[in-house]
């Protein structure tokens, strides 16, 4: 009987033999690797959603694209300086010529109910040929549009609420009841501000996404429970009704922090940067470091709407800011 010791040095001969058949093979120009046929470029993406358990929720991110907003400059991101905004991306290896942005909507099956946080942009043309894939990706996933019980706006920001309404004027979510706060509702409807240099060209498009809706509209107040185990949490100041929302099943939780930072190095390793789309970007500074400041310290796990895709992880604090650990994603649920 062989010894675990001629087991192993037996091993190891039949080893380098068969690597020195293989040279010996390529040495007599024999090639072994097989021979693959000539194809045509498939120059598209899977399906972008990613499922995974929040306590009892059966919890999907489904995107709605990516936003490009060009390149980095200190009007886009107050008080830092282009030499330290360049030296932020590059550092952590990315582009200086184009901040990209993702669109993470979150879809929750309670069991009883499907929850939709976020709608996207919609059929608008502004955003790029990248963004507006909330439909067919949600379909993609399993779920059809009609299906949806409720969505919860987190703000009425374009790429959030602009996919409420179809092109040709009819729902995209017919059955849905809607969530948003009464201030934000009020504020981007406002005829008035649509001579406003800074955010008018945004209400015209905005009146007819949500006016349409208003008689199925349930407006969010801070602390109160939009559907069970969904907990409102108000963080104004990027628009002025802006909701983060906390969710809870089975002991696990999950923050849904939606825009109260909007990139995953610019408005972390420098909380205090007054980001140009904030309402209130005084508030919001404030509101932003708040928040992050107890998801670090709770370790709560967050998703963040615009974070490389899927968004989920947590925030740690570093230094005089903070930085962004994703989840690893699961391939079985």
């Amino acid at each position: 009987m062989q010894t675990m010791t001629e087991r192993m040095t037996l091993s190891r001969r039949t080893l380098l033999l068969g690597v020195g058949a293989a040279a010996a093979g390529l040495s007599a120009g024999v090639s072994l690797a097989p021979a693959f046929a000539k194809a045509p470029m498939a120059a598209t993406q899977a399906p972008a959603f990613y499922r995974f358990k929040i306590g009892d929720i059966e919890a999907t991110i489904v995107s709605d694209g990516e936003l490009s907003l060009g390149p980095p400059n200190p009007q886009l991101f107050g008080g830092v300086t282009q030499a330290a905004l360049d030296q932020a991306l590059t550092d952590t290896m990315l582009p200086t010529d184009n901040i990209q942005l993702q669109e993470n909507a979150l879809l929750l099956n309670t069991g009883d109910k499907l929850v939709l946080f976020d709608v996207g942009v919609g059929g608008a043309k502004a955003f790029g040929t990248k963004a507006g894939r909330l439909l067919v990706n949600l379909k993609a996933a399993g779920y059809e549009p009609k299906d949806v019980d409720a969505i919860v706006l987190t703000h009425a920001h374009p790429d959030h609420c602009w996919g409420l309404m179809a092109d040709d004027g009819t729902r995209n979510f017919p059955n849905a009841q809607i969530y948003l706060s009464e201030a934000d509702l009020n504020f981007w409807t406002d005829e008035a501000k649509a001579s406003d240099p800074a955010i008018g060209s945004m209400i015209g498009p905005t009146r007819p996404q949500l006016l349409p809706n208003r008689d199925r509209m349930v407006f969010v107040k801070d602390g109160a429970e939009v559907v069970p185990g969904v907990q409102a949490l108000a963080t104004p100041g990027h628009t002025v009704g802006h909701t983060s929302y906390m969710m809870t099943s089975g002991g696990k939780t999950l923050c849904l922090a939606a825009d109260i930072a909007h990139h995953f190095v610019l408005t972390l390793s420098t909380p205090k940067v007054e980001f140009g789309f904030d309402t209130d970007p005084k508030q919001g500074v404030a509101t932003r470091v708040r928040t992050l400041d107890m998801l670090a310290a709770q370790k709560v796990p967050t998703l963040f709407y615009h974070f490389p895709f899927p968004g989920v992880g947590h925030v740690a604090k570093r230094g005089d800011g903070y930085t962004f650990l994703p989840t690893p994603m699961q391939t079985v649920l």
